[in-house]
């Protein structure tokens, strides 16, 4: 049995550019990219944290250490430069791998640097909070 879990997941990036006229896809720092391990041209869920809006495209590597977070093509209508998003990728392991497997977790501030690794347990301790390192994203945003 395969099961889909969560793999790899930016959050509260800001968006810092919107072209709707490009060809489609999530232009992302590679340096997030690494940081979560996010391939060139994966699927990804993105989610405006302040309308809801959701929709699926790929990744798309932007300028290293730009912080970039762009919109391209219709993805361009989930939402504005300065909104505050969250990019999820997921996998499909097979059941035996569950136990194991823990997903790759950041916190951005509003510049898109990371301020949190999130240390998930792996799920077969998933009952145990998750261990945070850094601040709280939400806490003083520029």
């Amino acid at each position: 049995m395969q099961l889909k879990v969560l793999k790899s997941k930016l959050h509260l990036a800001t968006i810092t550019r919107s072209d709707l006229y490009y060809h489609g896809s999530l232009t992302i720092d590679p340096d997030l990219m690494e940081a979560v391990g996010l391939l060139p041209y994966e699927s990804i869920l993105v989610s405006n944290v302040a309308t809801g809006l959701q929709a699926e495209t790929y990744t798309l590597p932007g300028p290293r250490g730009s912080g970039a977070i762009e919109l391209n093509g219709a993805m361009a209508r989930l939402g504005a430069v300065g909104d505050r998003i969250i990019v999820m990728a997921f996998a499909q392991i097979d059941a035996a791998e569950v136990d194991d497997h823990r997903p790759r977790v950041v916190a951005l501030d509003s510049k898109n640097r990371i301020v949190e690794r999130i240390d998930y347990p792996p799920v077969g301790r998933a009952a145990e909070a998750p261990v945070h390192s850094g601040p709280d994203p939400w806490a003083g945003t520029e």
